[in-house]
């Protein structure tokens, strides 16, 4: 069924984001990938997307909890709402200093998908929310 292909494609996307697994991740994109960010340019490929993963494992530690997922009937979209629980690694260039903080920020990512591969992920998160957590 399409939209079990849909959820189950983006659930291991997902696992493997807890893993730090960045191979995992991109083995869930297909070739025609587009990283579309909360705030920022728009990543195309692989490639560049498991650069902004190496970029963000350097820079923050997180795991995300009260993970869900949705399908639609056809395959071809998906949905995830999840917490994101994370510490502050290092500066990320524009935004505070990093001194080992901790943050807990509902997020989530929107998916298009092409063949059981995921062609777009739209990630969305409060970034002032993010930015008042770590500054305080």
């Amino acid at each position: 069924m399409p939209s079990q292909t849909a959820r189950a494609t983006i659930q291991a996307y997902y696992d493997a984001f807890n893993a730090g697994d960045v191979a995992g991740m991109v083995a869930c994109l297909h070739d025609d990938f587009a990283h579309h960010v909360n705030e920022g340019a728009t990543r195309l490929g692989k490639a560049a997307f498991a650069e902004f993963c190496a970029h963000m494992s350097e820079t923050y530690k997180e795991r995300l909890t009260d993970l869900v997922v949705y399908g639609s009937e056809d395959g071809t979209r998906g949905a995830a709402e999840f917490t994101v629980n994370g510490t502050y690694l290092k500066t990320d260039p524009g935004l505070p200093e990093a001194h080992g903080q901790t943050y807990v920020l509902p997020a989530g990512g929107f998916f298009s998908l092409k063949d059981g591969k995921i062609t777009r992920v739209t990630t969305y998160y409060n970034l002032q929310d993010w930015i008042a957590q770590v500054s305080a």
